[in-house]
This record gives structure tokens, sequence and C-alpha cells, in this order.
């Protein structure tokens, strides 16, 4: 009798492959976030010297790349329902958006910090082909289903992910197309022209949206999820393209003959950006001080980290484009903010792992025991 029962227990090999198969199938569409803020951190902390920091950021961001494809991959095979039924939800569809985000400001990491073109071009046609499918595959499925949900529950900060996946597409293009040559380099501008200016569009749709849903319906603590951070985010990186377009316009004469507009749109972001700080820092401190909302790791926090490194680079871009020195004293500061918020995140992502951790053990303890 004592056989039988030692052999019903559950083994600790599969006591730990529940456990990882489990973290896989609740794994949040939008994690690829951590690989946006790890990288755009690497790159602003390359662009003002601190390259040791850089380096180290930039082996990470390799690592969380590849680990996040894997379970990603291993999402789809295993739990299809799981990945199907998030592609198709109106509050987690758009964050697989940041996969798109994510492998743009990856290759974009290879251009600047090592000038490896060969690679950020196939990180290029892959974010291409990504960003096909989850706009296309997303926003035609939340239109042709019957049951939505109303406006208050169905459209966060999140959705603006959408924008930073067109926007950062448009980056890595302007990027490779000033190390091509002629005359792809003027049809390479010209892409990233479009998608720069369509992910404008789209900013202004969405954060309509999301301002009529602020102020016009119930807004709790828990509705203020850190994605709302994108609001501004999604200004930074509009700005950082905008940048990298003026200072390519020398190689491409269209781009030149745009120039005031250029010039004009990126300060339009940039300030609309900053506008976004101090209310989301009211509205953080809202939440968490006067609301005493509890403040715990979620991996949409990468979401809230990401925008203050891209507020840090595309200011550390823009003063470089059109000339500005003394816009210095924002992007020294957001650096180091940036990076104080990314290593509060990760001990926070390394507790939450921890903590798993220690519930698997406890488990293979409490069979031991029994």
């Amino acid at each position: 009798m004592e056989q039988l029962i030692n052999n019903a227990k559950p083994s600790a090999t599969k006591i730990i492959a529940e456990g990882i198969k489990e973290g896989i199938k609740t794994l949040s569409p939008a994690y690829f976030a951590l690989v946006m803020a790890t990288g755009i951190i690497s790159i602003g902390t390359y662009l003002m010297d601190m390259e040791w920091i850089a380096f180290t950021l930039f082996g990470l961001n390799n690592l969380f790349f590849v680990v996040l494809w894997i379970l990603t991959i291993l999402r789809l095979v295993w739990y299809f329902p799981d990945f199907k039924s998030d592609l198709t939800n109106h509050m987690a569809g758009t964050g697989f958006f940041t996969i798109v985000a994510g492998t743009c400001v990856l290759g974009i990491q290879y251009i600047i910090i090592f000038e490896n073109f060969s690679i950020a071009i196939s990180l290029l046609i892959l974010a291409i082909l990504l960003w096909l499918f989850f706009t296309y595959t997303i926003f035609t499925t939340l239109t042709t289903q019957q049951n939505k949900p109303t406006l208050d529950k169905g459209i966060t900060g999140g959705w603006l992910t959408a924008i930073v996946a067109t926007q950062s597409v448009s980056i890595l293009s302007a990027l490779v197309a000033s190390h091509i040559q002629q005359p792809y380099r003027i049809e390479v501008n010209f892409f990233s022209l479009s998608m720069w200016l369509w992910g404008g569009m789209f900013y202004i749709w969405m954060i309509s949206l999301i301002f009529y849903r602020y102020t016009f319906f119930k807004f709790s603590p828990g509705d203020l999820a850190p994605p709302y951070w994108i609001n501004m985010g999604a200004m930074a990186i509009s700005t950082l393209g905008g940048s990298v377009l003026i200072l390519n316009a020398p190689d491409a004469p269209f781009l030149e003959s745009l120039l005031p507009f250029l010039k004009g749109f990126t300060v339009f972001y940039w300030a609309t950006g900053t506008w976004w700080i101090p209310m989301l820092i009211i509205l953080a401190i809202w939440r968490h001080v006067y609301k005493r909302y509890p403040f715990k790791y979620d991996p949409l926090y990468w979401g809230a980290v990401f925008p203050q490194g891209m507020y840090a680079v595309c200011t550390f871009r823009m003063s470089k484009a059109l000339h500005m020195p003394f816009l210095h004293y924002f992007y020294e500061v957001f650096i180091y903010l940036s990076l104080i918020a990314w290593v509060i995140t990760f001990i926070g992502l390394l507790r939450n792992l921890a903590a798993k951790l220690l519930t698997q053990k406890n488990k293979l303890s409490l069979v031991n025991f029994t």
C-alpha cells in the first residue's frame, strides 16, 4: 500500500515542469516591454558615454529577447486557445505590439552600438512582418467581434503600443536607410516617413479615446495601469522618429523639402510628451499615496520604464537634430531616472521569480512530508 501511495505522489520533476508550464500559459503578451525598456536605456547610456552600462544591458537584452521568444513560441504551441484569446481581447491584444517594438529596439541597438547592419536588417524584416500580422489581425478581429466591452472597460494606455510599434519600425528603417546605397536609400526613407506619419495619425485617434475615457468615465486606482505611461512614450518615440528623419534629410531630397514640417511636428510631439510627464506623476501619486493602491511587481511596469528611457533618448537626438544644446538638462536627468526605474523593476522581477520558485519548493516539501 505504501508503495502505491509513493507511486501516486507527483515527482519533483513533474512539479517543476507544471510550474514552468503554468508560467508559460499565463505569460503576458506585453512582456516584450522588458526588451523595449532594457534596449532603449542601453542606447541612452551609450549615447551619453556610459558604455559599460550600455554593453551590460545590451548583453542582457539579447538574452531577454531569445528567452521571451522561446516562451512565446511554446505558449503558441502548447496553449494556443489562451494565445488566441489574448490576441482577440480588447485589454490584452495590443500587448502583442511590444513584440514588434522590442524587435526594432534590439535592431536599433545593433546599429547604434555596434554598427551591425546585417542583423539590424534581419530584425527590421521580422518586425515589418510582425507589424503587418498583428495590426491587421488584432484590429480586424476587434472590429468584427459581436460582443464588445464598453469604452471604459475596453481601452487602456496599452493600446498606444500600436503607435510605439509603428514608430519603432519607422526609426529602424531610417537608421538602415542612412547606411545603404542609392536608390534604395530614398525608398527606405520614404517608407520610414510614411510609417512615422501613420504613427502620428494613429496617436491622434487613440489619445482622443483615452482622454475621453479619463475625463468622462469613473476612474479607480485599479484602472490606472502602468501602460498609461505610454501616453508619453508614444510621443517620445514619435519625436525620436522625426529627429532621425531630420538627420537623414541631406541624403534624401524629398525629406529636405519637408524639413520645416518635420521640425515643427517633431517639436510638437516632444512638447506633447513633456506635458504628459507631470500629469502622469500626479496620477501615480494619487494612485499609490492618496488611494494607497498596493505597489507590487507586474510585467506591465516595463511599459512605464520604457517611456522614461525613450524620453531621454528622443530629447538627446532632437537636441542634436535641431541644434538645441540647452535640452541637455532634460535628457541628463531622465537617463538616470530611467536607470533607477529599470533597476527597481528588475529587482521586482527577480523577487517575483524567487517567490514562484519558493512556491514550487514548498510543494516539493509537502509532497516529501506526506
